[in-house]
């Protein structure tokens, strides 16, 4: 895996990094974005669009893969007082520290259960992305915790709208309303109201205020690994063993982390590997035998098309803006 220089587009920093082997930039990277109307990453047919802070300030960044599958290059273009950082950043967002070498190892995917096996098969060129974005990931995973995904998005569309700061500019080839996730001070900004029109509870309001107040702290675990971010994390009441684990499933590309408290995750474990539901507790026994790997396992489940049956209607968003 490599990184060089490329051409410069609409007066932008550039760079490209090749791979070396299977990539999906939509798949690797998707992760990150919160729904289809996320207004920090936007997608334009072949062009990932991203806005976020870095240390030197932020940027926007065009994600582009050109080629194959199994030969290509991803190409970065980046805009805004940030853009060097960025790229510098780049294959470790884009899911360069990802290995699945063992993973994929005759020895061990003679283990894997057959629909991880075919998922894999399906997908092999997902990565795990490290976007070291804390706050950012923090705020999503919060507004997520126990409310529909349509909630959460819609909450999320909304306060950065209202809140974030536009984009560096971009050139003609920009979005419109492409949007920088807030500061912590912007976060501590939103008034009452304003986030019960985005239809967030005084719980997770609170939960994402007390992280913004120690947000430096919180981005300072980006360098840190293990349990010593778990445990950072814990640490901000409202923080969880689910938010943990979804955070870090981005911010580090944890190969390991499942979200325990998911409303479907261990059912839909349960159903693919034995035939029937089970609990939270079940799926971390069901998942034992890939310990070190079972984040990896479930991508692989999810990417062989396997669905559980569905029984009863579905959770109904509640929206409590007009009481």
């Amino acid at each position: 895996m490599s990184i060089a220089p490329a051409l410069v587009p609409f007066g932008a920093e550039t760079a490209e990094w090749i791979p070396g082997g299977p990539y999906s930039l939509t798949r690797s990277v998707g992760t990150l974005q919160c729904g289809a109307h996320d207004p920090a990453f936007i997608v334009q047919g072949p062009d990932h669009w991203l806005a976020f802070r870095t240390d030197q300030g932020p940027v926007s960044l065009l994600l582009r893969q050109r080629g194959s599958l199994n030969d290509c290059v991803i190409q970065g273009s980046a805009w805004g007082p940030g853009a060097a950082r960025a790229l510098e950043a780049l294959p470790r967002l884009l899911g360069g520290d990802d290995d699945w070498s063992n993973f994929d190892s005759p020895a061990f995917r003679a283990t894997l259960p057959e629909l991880a096996r075919k998922g894999r098969y399906l997908d092999p060129g997902l990565r795990l992305p490290s976007s070291g974005r804390m706050l950012d990931t923090v705020a999503r995973a919060v507004l997520e915790q126990k409310v529909t995904g349509i909630e959460a998005k819609r909450a999320w569309r909304y306060l950065l709208t209202r809140y974030g700061d536009t984009a560096p500019a971009a050139g003609v080839a920009a979005p419109a309303g492409l949007r920088l996730p807030p500061t912590a001070e912007q976060w501590r900004r939103v008034p009452s109201w304003d986030w019960h029109r985005a239809g967030v509870d005084a719980k997770r309001s609170a939960t994402i205020l007390k992280a913004a107040l120690v947000a430096s702290g919180l981005e300072r675990l980006a360098s840190r690994q293990g349990e010593a971010v778990r445990a950072g994390l814990r640490s901000v009441p409202g923080i969880g063993v689910w938010t943990v684990a979804e955070v870090v499933q981005r911010t580090h590309g944890c190969p390991d982390s499942i979200s325990v408290g998911d409303y479907h995750l261990a059912a839909y474990v349960g159903a693919a590997l034995t035939g029937s539901r089970t609990d939270d507790a079940g799926m971390v026994e069901l998942l034992r035998p890939w310990a070190g790997q079972r984040q990896r396992v479930v991508r692989a489940l999810y990417a062989s098309g396997f669905r559980k049956q569905a029984f009863g209607p579905r959770l109904t968003p509640e929206d409590h803006r007009g009481r």
